[in-house]
């Protein structure tokens, strides 16, 4: 029984070491689709807390990539669903060590083939801490994620959204062996249903505190079935 026990104690230390290391998957604090007559937007609030060694890469200057992708499938019933837009941006967090800021750079481009630092970034936003350009990478308002001429009237729709972590955009030295590190893996995915009818637009609301990154371009059209 005592060496049952001190398994047991053993067991429960070690596992309770290993709990701070894993990444916890982002917070969603706000989550939604809005249809006007002119366009489909997502807009969303993400909470990031990166686990420590992904903390202590970016403060060694480690460029991180994160993407947002959202694809929209009009219901068949008697076939797979239709995909009929989709949508990509990555975002380039990266800490200046000399001027002690965080440059946050967004991206309307995937990369995978060539990596991160083949994309072009078409808007860049410094902020002074690590928080708050966590806050600006996890935030996106009004992203126009498809026309609304791709939208079939009467018919029901639903947008595959993901948010992640992108490794395979690091250097190359630096993605060997993450794929076992479940502390790097930050992703997100949801389903959201479509409304049905479109909605006159709203003046936007006034914000405060830290600022998204601003989306530019246009959603990808794309036709191919799931």
């Amino acid at each position: 029984m005592t060496a049952l026990r001190g398994f047991c104690l053993g067991l429960a230390l070690t596992l309770l070491a290993l709990w701070p290391a894993h990444a916890q998957a982002p917070q969603v604090q706000q989550l939604g689709l809005q249809r006007t007559p002119e366009a489909l937007y997502l807009s969303a609030r993400l909470g990031l807390q990166p686990a420590p060694v992904v903390e202590d890469a970016l403060y060694k200057a480690v460029p991180l990539y994160f993407v947002w992708q959202a694809d929209v499938y009009r219901y068949r019933w008697y076939w797979t669903d239709k995909r009929v837009a989709s949508a990509v941006r990555t975002l380039r967090l990266a800490y200046q060590p000399l001027t002690r800021r965080w440059r946050v750079s967004l991206s309307n481009e995937t990369g995978a083939a060539s990596g991160g630092a083949g994309l072009q970034y078409a808007l860049h936003q410094n902020f002074d801490s690590l928080n708050e350009a966590l806050a600006g990478v996890g935030r996106v308002v009004r992203w126009k994620i498809a026309e609304a001429a791709r939208l079939e009237s009467g018919a029901d729709h639903e947008v595959e959204f993901s948010f992640r972590l992108d490794l395979s955009l690091l250097p190359r030295p630096f993605q060997i062996g993450m794929a076992n590190q479940p502390e790097w893996t930050v992703e997100l995915r949801q389903t959201l249903a479509v409304p049905e009818r479109a909605e006159p637009e709203k003046a936007p609301e006034p914000t405060t505190g830290v600022q998204a990154v601003e989306v530019t371009g246009e959603a990808t059209v794309s036709e191919p079935p799931r």
